[in-house]
């Protein structure tokens, strides 16, 4: 199964990390990780759906485009970081 890896931040808002997952792409990769983490949707997506502008996803170590990174198909044995860029002082 699929394993999805979040930042020391993400990780604050969800239980575990990384977390097996099933989805033929990174979407519906994600979607099974908010359906038992709900409050993180709002971390990794906009409004409409989109992966937020500061939010970044690697797939078995390629780094996505962020329009593509959704749609982007995953295996059995992916590995899928997602991070998230923060910034203040």
């Amino acid at each position: 199964m699929p394993q999805v890896y979040f930042t020391a931040h993400l990780r604050s808002v969800i239980a575990r990390s990384p977390v097996e997952v099933q989805g033929a792409d990174v979407r519906g990769a994600l979607l099974s990780v908010f359906q038992a983490s709900p409050q993180l949707k709002g971390y990794v997506l906009d409004e409409r759906g989109a992966l937020r502008q500061h939010v970044c996803i690697f797939l078995d170590g390629e780094r996505l485009a962020n329009a593509a990174a959704l749609d982007a198909p995953v295996r059995r044995s992916s590995e899928i970081y997602v991070m998230q860029a923060l910034s203040g002082g």
